[in-house]
């Protein structure tokens, strides 16, 4: 080994102790949750990159990673998630660095992204394994699991996060008097929730290859994509089927009955899966990646996207009522009896 060659070496060797110094810090301070946070900002772009030069609209930035990336990157699925990660989830995560730079609390945004990112998690891995694309996971896909387990890491910090609702008793009790038909607003949120856990429920047999007529229409009809080959819709009406179906029911039973203190952080955590499910189930749908036979047909499109968005635009509104008005689902602090 030459003089300057040892040296290189004896130069790299003590760069352990800035570096070990760091992570320590790091550890045990927010920066390093800081930190997650910069580099899943810094993947977003880069997705939001991959979907815009997939569209044409730039191009000779990404263009080698297209070619040499899994095949599930250029599916309608995974263009729609490029997307969503470019613009909502980097969105997300400039908000969460501001609240940590600042201060300040940011368990209702982190809850939502939690959300969002379990579901695109879920759907993406289980569709890659079960797709037509399944014998083609490559090592890409393995820095693709390092990336979740980091960010499920994230996910257990932001459940960590202390409560922000600062309401009166008086509030409290005010709200817990009134009866249902004194709360509109969650009348038409019940009514809602039953035909929704309908639907969700009528779905997940579609994909499960259900022989009833009415099955076999709305496949054909208004949902073709439901019958991809790649699996991503198939996984992703079961994957709402299980947890979106029970949510409903739960829902029912915390905006019928007082008290139900989880009520706020459940409607962001099922409203940010829910909405990065139907957006990507939307624009797969149309998009032109997917092949002709398993598009919406033009005829339906009108129906297909009123269902679609109101289902997805609802829940929206059902977190906002129960994050800014958490009254109803508070508990009242119990009374101590005086021996």
């Amino acid at each position: 080994m030459s003089a300057s060659a040892g040296t290189g070496v004896f130069l790299l060797s003590l760069m352990s102790i800035p570096i070990c110094y760091l992570f320590n810090s790091l550890i045990y301070s927010n920066r390093y949750v800081e930190t997650v946070y910069a580099v899943h900002a810094f993947l977003s772009v880069v997705n939001l990159i991959i979907g815009l030069e997939q569209d044409n609209i730039i191009d000779g930035f990404v263009t080698f990673y297209l070619k040499e990336a899994d095949p599930h990157v250029n599916t309608a699925h995974g263009h729609m998630i490029s997307y969503w990660d470019g613009c909502v989830h980097y969105l997300m995560y400039l908000l969460m660095i501001a609240a940590i730079t600042w201060g300040d609390n940011y368990r209702a945004i982190g809850l939502y992204w939690v959300g969002s990112f379990l579901m695109r998690a879920m759907v993406y891995i289980l569709g890659n394994a079960v797709g037509k694309y399944g014998t083609h996971v490559g090592p890409l896909f393995i820095l693709h699991l390092l990336y979740i387990s980091v960010s499920v890491w994230a996910c257990f910090r932001i459940f960590c996060q202390p409560s922000a609702r600062d309401v009166e008793l008086s509030d409290i009790e005010k709200a817990q008097r009134a009866g249902l038909l004194c709360r509109p607003v969650d009348l038409v949120f019940i009514i809602y929730l039953i035909p929704a856990l309908a639907f969700c429920v009528f779905r997940g047999l579609v994909v499960l290859d259900c022989s009833s007529k009415w099955c076999q229409d709305y496949t054909q009809q208004y949902e073709p994509y439901l019958k991809d080959p790649s699996a991503y819709p198939k996984v992703q009406m079961l994957v709402s089927m299980l947890y979106s179906g029970p949510y409903y029911i739960i829902t029912l039973y915390g905006l019928l009955v007082p008290g139900c203190d989880w009520m706020p952080d459940l409607t962001l955590v099922h409203s940010g899966a829910l909405a990065q499910a139907q957006f990507s189930h939307i624009g797969a749908s149309l998009h032109t990646r997917t092949p002709f036979s398993y598009r919406v047909p033009v005829d339906s499109q009108p129906v297909f996207l009123l269902v679609n968005v109101l289902y997805m635009l609802v829940p929206q509104a059902l977190c906002y009522r129960c994050c800014t008005q958490p009254a109803f689902f508070l508990r009242t602090a119990p009374e101590k009896k005086n021996e």
